[in-house]
């Protein structure tokens, strides 16, 4: 038998024994794609033409963290009854009752508002007020949208492109053509990776009523729409070469890996590809965003 996760016991209205552990908390923030973006916001301020001190540096990274955290948990407060309703997510802390809506609540609250007092006092007011957009785009625009309209991918992806601009800008103290670059890369890589998943995963959004492509439109149109945003995502990740962003080395790498990514999303388009395909176009993805970065900032 499997020890409880050691945590403060809380009791709902109803009676239920809730425990309340870092673990738990910890989960509501999506840890990895937490991590990720923390990552791409050290890319921003690697790049940045301006070197940030150290302290900027710990604000920005703990800030956007807490920022990411904040949206997550209250996308999961938001979406707890739907997430209920599918699979992969139904054993979240929320859905499986294991913690008090409440609480996730103000603990992403608390989130929110640390990470933007950090970046605007730390770093500068710039930072903060894009990462306030960020926070508000994905709570309250994304997270509503999913229920009503495919294009909450576009939305959702705008606020996700954010954490490498927030280095920029935390560095630089200004919204300049490179930062921007940084941020249309990481827009246009969610489009083929977000609808990957939407194509294997069709039957569970199905099931909890949420509005993704290949339910809406078809897979066909998927597949092109996939095609057309890694198109998109290549034309992004070479447009910063004349921005002073990479030289030779990030030219070949990115030619190279934009080609593997269109062979295959062709590939899927030609064969009419399902599941599986769709399964290994999104590892593809999953690799190609730290190669690419890994690229750039080795010159």
């Amino acid at each position: 038998m499997a020890e409880p996760s050691p945590g403060v016991e809380l009791v709902s209205a109803r009676g239920t024994r809730v425990v309340l552990s870092p673990r738990l908390l910890l989960a509501l923030t999506k840890p990895r794609i937490a991590a990720l973006s923390v990552a791409t916001a050290a890319v921003g301020l690697v790049l940045a033409p301006a070197r940030a001190p150290m302290c900027v540096v710990v604000a920005t990274l703990v800030g956007t963290w807490l920022i990411v955290g904040s949206a997550n948990t209250l996308n999961m407060y938001v979406e707890r009854d739907i997430d209920a309703k599918m699979a992969r997510t139904r054993r979240r802390p929320l859905p499986s009752g294991r913690l008090l809506p409440w609480v996730a609540l103000w603990f992403g609250v608390l989130q929110g508002v640390l990470g933007l007092l950090i970046l605007a006092l730390f770093a500068n007011a710039l930072t903060g007020f894009l990462g306030a957009i960020a926070l508000v785009v994905y709570v309250f625009v994304y997270t509503p949208m999913k229920q009503h309209s495919v294009h909450a991918l576009l939305v959702g992806a705008v606020a996700g492109a954010m954490p490498p601009l927030l280095g920029w800008t935390a560095a630089t103290n200004e919204l300049s053509a490179g930062g921007v670059g940084l941020f249309s890369v990481l827009f246009f890589w969610q489009i083929p990776h977000f609808l990957a998943i939407a194509m294997f995963r069709r039957e569970d959004y199905r099931g909890a009523g949420l509005k993704v492509m290949p339910n809406v439109h078809g897979e066909n149109a998927t597949r092109w729409a996939i095609a057309v945003g890694v198109v998109f995502q290549g034309i992004a990740t070479l447009a910063l070469i004349p921005l002073g962003l990479g030289r030779g080395a990030y030219l070949a790498g990115a030619v190279v890996l934009g080609s593997i990514m269109l062979g295959w999303a062709i590939v899927g388009i030609a064969r009419s590809g399902g599941n599986a395909w769709a399964r290994r176009l999104f590892l593809m993805s999953v690799g190609f965003l730290p190669l690419l970065f890994a690229l750039l900032i080795a010159g």
